[in-house]
């Protein structure tokens, strides 16, 4: 696979995401927490929804600190890379994981969570054949080392110094933004269920 066809897959890649978010969330217009939205629990869920959508905001930043524009040029391994081969994923992962408590509801919190890992694994995968073949033996004792996807924080090690790229510091952080989005959007939608305009088909905890 050449730099080309990897930048293409990704392409593909975030279309097909975008696709997927649009088709989820048409779905949760029908489907309501169980939990009274008046009421401390629901209220608690939201508020741990709003955190994790902060943290994944400020990790995808932390992590373009490190890696801002060279992913496809050359092997990182500290800071957030220290600890896991693909931590914009997991903080992606961790900011889909916010939409869905937004909603009111941890199983819907855990199932974006779940969703996202598993559209990000294939990715994954085609990643590391890529980077394998581009860099070999050092990309290879960096697989050995550090997990694929969960953190390891034993591991971590910092750098002396970083090159920061600032557009591609602020295109990350600003694109991270959108999770926000999703705040509004339950909003509306539970204001219109709790109004009887949209029906609800499912409730789930």
């Amino acid at each position: 696979m050449s730099p080309h066809d990897l930048s293409r897959f990704q392409h593909r890649r975030r279309l097909a995401l975008a696709v997927l978010i649009a088709v989820v969330l048409l779905g949760l217009l029908f489907v309501q927490s169980r939990l009274p939205s008046s009421g401390k629990a629901h209220e608690y869920v939201e508020a741990l929804g709003f955190g994790l959508i902060l943290l994944a905001i400020l990790g995808r930043t932390w992590c373009t600190l490190y890696i801002g524009g060279r992913k496809a040029a050359e092997i990182v391994d500290t800071g957030p890379y220290s600890v896991t081969r693909n931590p914009l994923y997991v903080f992606s992962a961790i900011g889909a994981a916010g939409v869905g408590a937004l909603a009111g509801s941890v199983t819907v919190a855990v199932v974006f969570a779940v969703v996202t890992y598993l559209c990000f694994l294939y990715v994954i995968l085609v990643e590391e054949r890529y980077l394998a073949s581009t860099f070999g033996d050092v990309y290879l004792r960096y697989m050995q080392r550090v997990p694929r996807f969960l953190p390891n924080f034993g591991l971590f090690k910092d750098a002396e110094m970083l090159s920061v790229r600032p557009k591609v510091l602020y295109r990350t952080f600003t694109d991270g933004l959108i999770f926000l989005v999703a705040y509004p959007f339950f909003e509306i939608v539970e204001y219109l269920q709790n109004s009887g305009i949209l029906p609800v088909l499912f409730r789930v905890p």
